[in-house]
């Protein structure tokens, strides 16, 4: 139990100021916590239970009669039968395991009983008598006949309360398990509100297990960009900066004192967090210890991209990167092998951050197998530094009482032999670009195909080049007699070869074999390919009767044409948004770049 002063973070004169109260309540939706009063000579005992709440963020009016509370999202205003005084000998504690908030305040006149303290009901209800009718009716010449501005008149700010019910256990035996171990429930029913800035998923206690994960593959094929995911692929200067980056479990050291483990150092902050966590059992069966391992390294390999894509600065994204790649945090999923996470972590890279490219993939679970080989000093400090981003985030805190502050103490209490198993199982697994079903290998098929098409097109338009200008340079110049150069123009130089030139028909048939050869390949990405796989000579009309007789059908030399336009854009469930343009040019003569690389732009946080 942890208990703490009381520190007012509002004015007094903004607690007395209906207006305050009124766009307190109306900006948020409050929730009256579940409460009772009790009462000995000299105190009122207030408790309340305002779980999923920041200990740091509570507020308290005393005012005579008058009590009023608030823990975002909870609100508590009750009109008291007695006074009470704030004088400085009242005091607050708070049981974080159980969510109570337990307030001594002391009364004015000491050894009043305070009478009626069981009828919640009224006790909520404010100051006066409320009528659905009118009390006084204005009849006619009577009242504001004049028109002017009637007597201003006291509003009542006040908001509606009602007493909380708790549900029944056949009840929260319906509801769908989430949280730690597939221990929690119920938590979303009165805080949606709060969570819907965290999850994805919109009814929790109501969809099951399959239905999540079939909302999750949805909404991650929704979110997939080929274009932004090509882009990270060939202008990859970023990511190989990013893979040479080496985290801070990287260079632990093998622990003198436990052979198994590497020395890690926690400083003063994790310290002092780990001293405020209270110590407790997890009596968990087979399959609930299962499913906690498995959701242990899907989010681990989510903070271990993290860290990476930083450079170990976290940011203001961080928060949101962490539980965006998280299947467990984002969707409340529960997964059945080592696989299943690797898939769900893959197919999330490559769909929502800044940096999609598979080979951070793989570099977030190696770096996740070798924090588990460094034993579980190195894990716990891990779910520390999560537990921190966590909490300095408005939404996210919440997370941390759903599953990262169980997570800190569970792995306190495992064995190490454990943790060392999990890491060997997970170096194992093997993950292929196939099994995210994304059609990956597809994509980077078609577009190395049209890189080569390019390259050989522009080799192939130097060498025509060349050879005119030998040709100009083999004609001697004009001689005084007026004659021409010795071959007759009407026929070709000998020594010249012809061209020869594929017809276009033969290129069609040519693309479309070559499309059909690719396995597996869906409409959208069909598509695509033949989108990206479009030549300059298909680019290009038919050659008309006019450049049949001599006139050029294509453009001059060194004319540059816009053959592509690709928006490299995120889905919109994206926390960064990003376009990049590629332009595929085709020019007469050489030196001429095929491809114009595209620009990464951050312009909106996680």
């Amino acid at each position: 139990m942890e208990s703490w002063e009381l520190r007012l973070t509002v004015s007094p004169a903004d607690w007395d100021n209906p207006v305050f109260w009124f766009c307190l309540t109306s900006t948020f939706t409050m929730i009256t916590p579940a409460f009772e009063l009790n009462q000995d000579p000299d105190f009122l005992i207030l408790s309340a239970r305002v779980p999923y709440t920041r200990t740091s963020e509570f507020d308290l009016f005393i005012d005579g009669t008058d009590l009023k509370f608030y823990a975002k999202p909870y609100f508590l205003r009750l009109t008291l039968p007695g006074r009470i005084v704030e004088d400085g000998r009242e005091k607050a504690t708070f049981d974080i395991d159980k969510g109570l908030f337990t307030l001594r305040i002391p009364k004015e006149t000491a050894g009043e009983h305070f009478q009626g303290l069981q009828m919640l009901t009224s006790l909520l209800a404010p100051k006066g008598s409320r009528s659905a009718k009118p009390l006084v009716e204005v009849t006619e010449g009577s009242g504001n006949a004049g028109g002017q501005e009637e007597d201003e008149e006291e509003f009542d700010w006040q908001i509606e309360q009602e007493v909380y019910k708790e549900k029944s256990e056949e009840e929260l035996g319906l509801l769908q398990k989430y949280g730690f171990a597939n221990q929690r429930c119920g938590v979303f029913h009165r805080l949606q509100e709060e969570f819907c800035e965290v999850i994805d998923l919109k009814n929790p206690e109501g969809t099951s297990a399959a239905e999540r994960r079939q909302a999750r593959l949805q909404a991650e094929a929704s979110a997939f960009s080929s274009d932004h995911y090509l882009a990270d692929l060939f202008e990859d200067d970023e990511i190989k900066r990013l893979l040479k980056f080496r985290p801070w479990w990287t260079k632990l050291r093998v622990s003198p004192e436990q052979e198994e483990e590497s020395a890690v150092s926690f400083s003063e902050e994790e310290r002092e967090q780990l001293r405020r966590f209270t110590n407790r059992s997890y009596l968990l069966d087979k399959t609930s210890r299962r499913q906690a391992w498995l959701s242990l390294v899907d989010v681990l390999l989510a903070f271990c991209y993290e860290v990476r894509s930083t450079e170990g600065e976290h940011s203001v994204e961080s928060p949101w990167t962490i539980r965006k790649l998280s299947g467990t945090l984002s969707w409340l999923e529960t997964y059945s092998s080592l696989h299943d996470v690797l898939v769900s972590f893959g197919r999330r890279v490559s769909s929502f951050p800044l940096y999609r490219h598979f080979a951070l993939v793989t570099s977030a679970i190696r770096d996740t197998a070798k924090i588990l080989h460094q034993g579980k000093a190195c894990v716990l400090k891990c779910l520390l530094e999560i537990h921190k981003v966590f909490r300095e985030n408005e939404p996210a805190y919440i997370l941390n009482d759903l599953y990262i502050t169980d997570y800190c103490i569970w792995i306190q209490g495992v064995k190490s032999k454990k943790v060392g198993s999990l890491a060997t199982a997970l170096q194992k697994v093997v993950l292929q670009k196939k099994d995210l079903e994304l059609e990956l290998d597809e994509l980077e098929s078609a577009a190395a195909m049209v890189l080569e098409e390019e390259e050989s097109s522009s080799s192939s338009s130097a060498s025509s080049s060349e050879s005119d200008d030998s040709d100009d340079e083999s004609c001697p110049e004009t001689e005084e007699g007026g004659e021409t150069c010795k071959h007759s123009p009407l026929q070709p130089p000998p020594s010249v070869c012809p061209i020869h030139h594929t017809p276009t028909a033969a290129l069609l048939s040519e693309e479309r074999r070559t499309l059909d050869a690719l396995p597996s390949a869906s409409e959208e990405c069909r598509q695509l390919i033949q989108e990206l796989r479009l030549s300059p000579e298909r680019r290009h009309s038919e050659p008309s009767d006019a450049s049949a007789d001599g006139g050029a059908s294509g453009g001059s030399p060194g004319e540059t044409r816009n053959i592509t336009e690709l928006d490299f854009s995120g889905g919109p469930e994206a926390g960064t948004r990003r376009r990049f343009m590629s332009n595929l040019a085709v020019t007469g003569g050489p030196g001429t770049t095929p491809l114009n690389p595209p620009t990464h732009t951050n312009t909106e946080a996680g």
